[in-house]
């Protein structure tokens, strides 16, 4: 007793804390049990079982749940003593574990198998009669790192008493203490079996009655399948982080997706390497600098190497979020009041875990938390598992919003469907474009004058702000726009109405909450919530939410046998090149091998341009200049990272084909595929296409200055019926130019609508334009090809190559980038060095960009 009780003394001064040193009567006939309900650095349950004389305790950080699904991480912690069952107050300050103690449940546990070759194990299964706590359950003893608190799973066994999350949460519809309480009538009459059948039958104990049932399956932990020498990954020098798309409703399968609070801070990495600690916000600033006490507080927690991801808040007296206090945190002294908030570790200990399933990912972060125990660095635990009450929940009490992730994502360094936000209300960022005179008692400014970029990276008028305010952000705003005078206004001529206007450099952004936008683009009720510091303003464009069905239609099933394909075009072991070293391009001079390689290069970023889609693959077994065969069909089970679409998505032919991960691309190059062609809607909403593709097609005696042009045409135009178009090269010659769309129309209707602007643009400008595509229709013209809007029509995808000589691929651009293009295919697969740093970021926006053509079909006469 002695022993097992030495670390748990050895943490307390029992003159100054209420909890029992020692004592406590062990059961004769039956085990007990408790659960503690602990408000310590951050609220968790602790668990404790009785077995040979002291209490077995885990740490439970979620508490249990009646959901099978759920394996609730138990972290193994000291043995403390029997009479510990009976305490319930507050752990005084500075003492281990200080703060308030419940007894939120207690009974009686009866083992299922041997207890003690099942602790050894590993493995002990139990069944449970309390006041909440029954029937059937599991702990699992995870194989870690040699931890002195090892991990285990907390799990519930399929019985009577299971019950999904979804409809039932224990810890949060029974959170009060039953210390008053007699022992529950069930555990009562369990007793008095026991000891009847224990009188009658000395041999038949209570820990050896039932036959061992069948071994329950535990998921295989992650910091396993971290550590095998496959996965090491050297830690890399800069990361971006995965940023979350507005939607407009929660998802409709709430149960494949785990939510959050929204927190009203800044977003920040931690990259700690040997000891060392960056804190690096998501453009890639390092505030090291700034955040002094956090810096230190996370070389104190002495964490494992790798890039975690979280945000910094501080809370205000009632204990929320507050963006202006945070703001004043770095004007003064503040930056102690800091709270860092992680909810991810794409990389650590050597590893990358950008592959593994955001569940897993966030077991080893909220592992290593719950050991290094910080105040100020904590773990962003899951908010609860209905996003609609969670919503209203978050608004009552002050909150910004909720994020919901979906449970089985992989991490990526850009926007994604897989995290979406759930704001309370309309809020973002503003570019400040000048100020007005403060009138009356008021000093410093008036009003800031907002602005937001379009498309074409011109500063919107949006409107101005002159509530929210206190002396003290007056006063500093004052003395910031102050040092940004300028004569000149950075609006279009006469956006801003009156004349009492100064101007100022666009260089600041004013976050501003709002209650919605007029018809003229600007923001009602609008109120000042604080200045960002950590956004560019440059990308500061009006946000927008996407249709929640668009975005799950976005989502592509997530095959868990998927092979992941390696970071910097490394090739997974299992796919094996054949004849890699031929040469499949005599311009330049590339191999197959060289393309599979581009390819596991760019597999990431073109997979956000495949997913969900229906796609046609172009082989050229013979290479460039040799005949293609355009697959829509083929066998999936040999081509692994290719899927089959439910036929019932065109009845009349085999199943279209998606690839639903990046070695479906490599699969796709080792069967000799060049180029991936996708089609205009998402398989989760087929029948609505949500997508116009316009490609610019040059007629012999064109130009590459003309083709230009061109391009700058049909953005105006498109621009005037009020769509959004998205730009990129096609590869080859010509240029395409994307329109998202919101799925309201049928295929038909939108091809046809597609036919109508082309038309209008012909009539418009017959010398530049032809409506007709046959060659001798557009010699000196340059043909826009509507037809890739139909159905089963398809354009190639951002990133592929193409099968022509140089082997040129199909890149994202930005407007902007236009002027200085040289070529269609100016980037290949032998340069294309030159742009990954770009990336997919000149289509940042693409997913919350899309509107519905009601008001540009009026425009054009257009009748659906």
């Amino acid at each position: 007793m002695t022993d097992a009780l030495k670390a748990y003394k050895a943490k307390r001064n029992f003159d100054i804390t209420s909890e029992p040193a020692d004592g406590g009567k062990a059961g004769q006939d039956v085990l007990t049990f408790v659960i503690q309900k602990h408000w310590a650095s951050r609220l968790h349950y602790d668990f404790r079982l009785e077995l040979d004389g002291t209490m077995k305790s885990w740490a439970v950080p979620k508490g249990p749940s009646y959901d099978t699904h759920d394996k609730r991480m138990a972290v193994e912690v000291e043995d403390h003593p029997i009479s510990y069952s009976d305490f319930e107050g507050t752990i005084p300050a500075k003492q281990y574990g200080a703060g308030k103690v419940i007894i939120w449940d207690k009974g009686t546990w009866e083992p299922l198998e041997d207890p003690r070759a099942g602790f050894a194990k590993g493995s002990i299964k139990f069944a449970l009669h309390g006041h909440k706590m029954h029937g059937r359950w599991t702990l699992v003893r995870m194989k870690g790192r040699g931890e002195k608190q090892p991990p285990w799973l907390l799990i519930k066994e399929k019985d009577d008493y299971a019950r999904p999350a979804a409809e039932f949460s224990l810890v949060d519809e029974l959170p009060d203490s039953v210390k008053a309480l007699p022992m529950p009538k069930r555990v009562a009459q369990k007793v008095e079996a026991l000891r009847e059948e224990a009188k009658a039958a000395p041999a038949k104990k209570a820990a050896a009655k039932k036959a061992p049932a069948k071994k329950a399956a535990a998921k295989k932990v992650p910091a396993k399948r971290a550590t095998t020498e496959d996965a090491t990954s050297p830690l890399p020098a800069k990361f971006s982080p995965e940023l979350a798309t507005l939607v407009d409703a929660p998802p409709p399968d709430p149960e494949n997706w785990l939510f959050e609070v929204k927190f009203d801070g800044y977003r920040m990495l931690a990259r700690i390497e040997e000891g060392a600690v960056r804190l690096i916000t998501r453009n890639a600033n390092d505030w090291t600098d700034k955040l002094t006490p956090l810096k230190e507080e996370l070389e104190r927690m002495a964490l494992p190497d790798g890039w975690y991801d979280g945000e910094i808040v501080v809370h205000d007296d009632d204990g929320k979020p507050d963006f202006g206090l945070l703001q004043a945190a770095f004007d003064g002294n503040g930056a102690v009041d800091i709270d860092y908030f992680l909810f991810d570790v794409p990389y650590f200990d050597g590893h990358d875990l950008r592959e593994m399933l955001l569940v897993d990912r966030r077991t080893v972060l909220e592992q290593v938390l719950e050991n290094a125990k910080s105040d100020k660095v904590r773990f962003s635990a899951e908010f609860g598992a209905k996003p609609d009450e969670l919503i209203v929940a978050a608004c009552k009490i002050g909150l910004e919003g909720v994020i919901g992730k979906r449970r089985d994502a992989r991490y990526v360094s850009r926007r994604s469907p897989d995290w979406i936000k759930l704001k309370c209300g309309r809020r973002q960022e503003f570019v400040i474009g000048g100020f007005t005179d403060p009138k009356g008692a008021r000093t410093g400014i008036g009003a800031l004058l907002l602005g937001v970029h379009d498309e074409d990276g011109v500063l919107r008028y949006a409107g101005n702000v002159g509530s929210g305010f206190n002396h003290a952000t007056l006063t500093s705003i004052a003395e910031q726009l102050e040092a940004l005078r300028t004569d000149t206004s950075p609006f279009p001529p006469r956006a801003v109405p009156g004349r009492a206007h100064h101007w100022v450099k666009p260089v600041l952004v004013a976050e501003v909450s709002f209650s919605d936008w007029t018809s003229g683009g600007a923001v009602r009720h609008p109120v000042f919530q604080g200045l960002r510091k950590d956004k560019p303003a440059k990308n500061i464009t009006r946000e927008q939410a996407l249709p929640v069905e668009d975005v799950a239609g976005e989502v592509a099933d997530k095959a868990a046998d998927d092979e992941p394909v390696a970071a910097q075009g490394k090739l997974p072991e299992s796919l094996k090149i054949t004849n890699g070293e031929r040469v499949i391009d005599k311009a330049s001079g590339a191999t197959k091998l060289a393309l599979v390689r581009y390819y596991a290069l760019v597999g990431e970023l073109m997979m956000e341009h495949l997913k969900g889609r229906p796609v046609s693959l172009v082989r050229a077994p013979e290479g460039v200049g040799g005949e293609l065969f355009f697959q829509k069909h083929v066998d999936v089970r040999k081509m692994p990272g290719l899927r089959d679409l439910d036929q019932a998505l065109d009845p009349e032919h085999p199943p279209m084909l998606e690839v639903a991960t990046p070695l479906g691309i490599l699969s796709s190059a080792q069967w000799n595929v060049v180029e991936i062609h996708t089609q205009n809607a998402f398989k989760g909403s087929y029948q609505k296409p949500n997508r116009m593709v316009f490609d610019l097609d040059p007629g012999d005696g064109i130009k590459w200055p003309e083709m230009q042009e061109a391009a700058q045409l049909m953005h105006a135009f498109l621009d005037e019926l009020g769509l959004p178009a998205f730009l990129k090269t096609s590869g080859g010659k010509g240029l395409h130019v994307v329109v998202p769309i919101k799925g309201n129309h049928d295929w038909d209707t939108v091809k046809r609508f597609s036919q109508a602007i082309v038309h209008h643009m012909a009539q418009t400008l017959p010398e530049r334009f032809a409506f007709k595509s046959g060659p001798k229709n557009r010699v000196g013209k340059i043909f826009i090809d509507y037809l890739r809007n139909g159905q089963g029509a398809t354009t190639v995808a951002a990133w592929s190559a193409r099968s022509r000589p140089g082997l040129g691929i199909s890149v994202p651009l930005g407007w902007d980038e236009l002027e200085k293009l040289t070529s269609s295919d100016q980037w290949t697969i032998a340069n294309v060095h030159e742009r990954l740093d770009v990336g997919n970021t000149p289509w940042q926006d693409y997913a919350t960009a899309a509107k519905t053509l009601t008001k540009a079909m009026k425009q054009l006469g257009f009748v659906p």
